[in-house]
């Protein structure tokens, strides 16, 4: 049994084929096992997402191993062989190669993970899975008005984290800075509109502004960064036709839509409920002065032909 074992499984190239199959099909099945047990006992989605992807890694790690012994012998002649055409195949497999680089980049960088809303490759979206090759997006934006799904999902390669700016709403400082104007007409009661709308601000986003007060702490402590503000501001300006606030406040990046929805509704009720005294404005058009017109019918045509104007106010 021994001679056959030695002569036809480890010897021949059919064995050795055979050998392969079975070790990868018996990593592939207690790995997907592994799997299974995790998804039904890891009930977070980031820790779970990671354990699978560490598992497949840790998959692939044991089927190069496998390769690797069982054709030990060839190895040396392989080598030169890849040798010879490896520049040949670092120029066919050039974007293949940065975009390994760029997942490296990625997972040891940290230039962005699993649930994070990014900006890449001119594409905005949320990060659902990163692969050796690509990352794939949730897209948000684009006909769909606000930072909302509009269904696609979108695969970037993982290069492009070297040719463009890549921009993270979620990092290290999951909130974002977001504003709202609101014109109000001349004469209206300011002090009254500027409590108004601090009020409804600072009810609105209470919750966002404490959490985001914290994050913000730990950003000025590790960035060269100053302490900004993350309470509402109230600020106005002056234009031809009305006095513009805006309102600015600090919210999550995944709520910036639903909150200025409520933002705005209690804006409306307020003013609404303040009779006369606040007052929303509109663009207005004033004449200041009509040209003078100049007719000239056929019966002021005299015999002579010579015409004669008269002026309309």
């Amino acid at each position: 049994m021994t001679d056959f074992l030695d002569k036809y499984l480890f010897n021949a190239p059919i064995g050795k084929i055979v050998a392969v199959v079975l070790g990868i099909v018996t990593i592939w099945s207690l790995f997907k096992l592994a799997k299974t047990k995790i998804a039904n006992n890891i009930k977070d989605t980031d820790s779970r997402y990671r354990a699978k992807k560490a598992l497949d890694i840790a998959s692939y790690l044991l089927m190069v191993l496998v390769l690797a012994n069982v054709f030990s012998d060839k190895l040396s002649s392989f080598t030169v062989a890849l040798g010879v055409a490896g520049a040949g195949i670092a120029f066919a497999l050039q974007e293949v190669i940065a975009s390994v680089a760029g997942w490296l980049a990625i997972m040891f960088g940290g230039f962005y993970k699993t649930g994070d809303r990014v900006a890449l490759g001119g594409i905005k979206g949320d990060v659902i899975d990163i692969g050796v090759l690509r990352t794939t997006l949730m897209e948000i934006g684009q006909w769909v008005d606000g930072d909302l799904y509009n269904g696609r999902i979108v695969l970037i390669a993982n290069s492009f984290v070297f040719k463009e700016p890549v921009f993270n709403y979620s990092r290290d400082f999951p909130f974002i800075w977001d504003e709202i104007k609101i014109p109000i007409q001349f004469g209206s009661n300011y002090t009254l509109a500027t409590t108004i709308f601090e009020k409804i601000a600072s009810e609105t986003v209470e919750d966002h502004t404490a959490t985001a007060r914290i994050h913000w702490k730990h950003m000025v402590s590790k960035f060269m960064i100053e302490d900004a503000q993350t309470e509402p501001m109230i600020t106005l300006t002056l234009n031809d036709n009305w006095v513009e606030f805006t309102i600015r406040y600090v919210v999550t990046f995944k709520k910036r839509r639903s909150v200025k929805n409520i933002i705005f509704r209690k804006i409306l009720e307020a003013v609404e409920a303040t009779g006369s005294e606040v007052k929303f404005a509109s663009a207005t058009f004033q004449l200041v002065e009509t040209p003078t017109i100049r007719v000239v019918t056929d019966g002021d045509i005299p015999p002579s032909g010579i015409a004669h104007d008269h002026a309309v106010p």
